[in-house]
């Protein structure tokens, strides 16, 4: 698959959240959660898992890849329920799951395969409900206006359009890579971030909405988009923007607050990590649902005033890859 969406932000976002985590390496220097490798590792519960109604018959699933520990994920299995419905190569991270009964709620998780036939711990279980189809409901709703689209780095275009109007609702919008379906968001979502794109690579995008009872819009106007070439690409367009940090004191001792807006991408961002003093410090794994908007965290630094430190951040992609660093802040304690 050549691509996949993210919508950069939920209409409903959470806004000064103070980010409830797992901390993968809380304390001192060394290797952050995940990089030794054993040969003998199930592979990982795939994170971010969402499922959104693409009709009134079919779902959109999605999650994270699950990054190599030394299993060596060879493919990704969906259930519905108890049953494996689909199967996908380990290169996708999403997939429709169609042949649904409308107006019904579904549950739906994932699992990752070794190539040695090893199946990981399952997923958390999203749920999402199909809306009603109307039998009566013959027209398509109107193409989607005003396309746009921008490189995000070289690999990655984020797109955004006008939404479309229906004689019922618009329940989701597709996007294709030439003549290709290469991913679908929710009715609610005017936006996408599509990844796995090669550097230095014109390509060409649509957008056509669908309703619940399936009807497809024409698309809507074409949107070329160029990536950057590996060399040009600073990592810049996937790093957490607006990174703030500043030392408090609390308990008898300092600790370093940082705050952040997580990068645009193709999914639900659940883990980052932290480099105190140019050094891997911290690695921080969402264990419920991550934030969408600005996100907020506090670490122990010490009992001594006076200590000046260099702090920055990374996220871990959907895609496996890790983004960006965000900007590096100095902050002293006692001050």
């Amino acid at each position: 698959m050549a691509g996949a969406e993210r919508a950069p932000r939920r209409a409903a976002r959470c806004c000064g959240v103070l980010l409830t985590a797992v901390l993968a390496t809380s304390c001192g220097w060394g290797a952050a959660a995940g990089e030794e490798e054993d040969g003998g590792r199930l592979p990982a519960a795939p994170a971010g898992v969402t499922a959104q109604a693409g009709s009134a018959t079919s779902v959109h699933v999605m999650w994270n890849r699950v990054a190599d520990n030394g299993s060596r994920v060879q493919a990704y299995e969906v259930y519905r329920g108890s049953a494996k419905v689909k199967e996908v190569p380990a290169s996708e991270h999403m997939t429709d799951v169609v042949r649904l009964k409308a107006d019904t709620a579904y549950t739906f998780h994932v699992r990752a395969r070794s190539t040695d036939g090893r199946l990981g711990p399952r997923s958390a279980v999203v749920r999402a409900t199909t809306p009603v189809a109307s039998a009566a409901d013959t027209r398509a709703p109107s193409a989607p206006k005003d396309l746009e689209g921008r490189a995000v780095g070289s690999g990655a275009a984020q797109l955004s359009w006008k939404a479309s109007t229906d004689d019922h609702e618009v329940v989701s919008y597709e996007i294709h890579q030439g003549s290709t379906k290469i991913h679908s968001v929710g009715g609610g979502q005017t936006a996408a971030v599509v990844t796995g794109l090669r550097p230095g690579t014109r390509y060409s995008f649509t957008v056509r909405a669908r309703d619940a009872a399936g009807n497809l819009s024409p698309a809507g106007g074409r949107v070329r988009v160029t990536t950057a070439g590996e060399k040009e690409d600073d990592g810049r367009a996937t790093a957490p923007t607006a990174f703030r940090a500043k030392a408090l004191r609390a308990d008898g001792a300092w600790h370093l607050e940082i705050s952040w807006e997580p990068p645009p991408a193709d999914g639900v961002i659940t883990e980052y990590r932290i480099h105190l003093d140019g050094r891997p410090a911290t690695t921080l794994v969402w264990g419920g649902e991550a934030p969408d908007g600005r996100a907020t965290h506090r670490f122990y630094l010490g009992g001594e005033a006076g200590e000046t430190h260099r702090v920055r951040l990374r996220a871990k992609l959907p895609d496996g890859t890790w983004g960006g660093f965000s900007p590096e802040r100095t902050v002293t304690t006692g001050r």
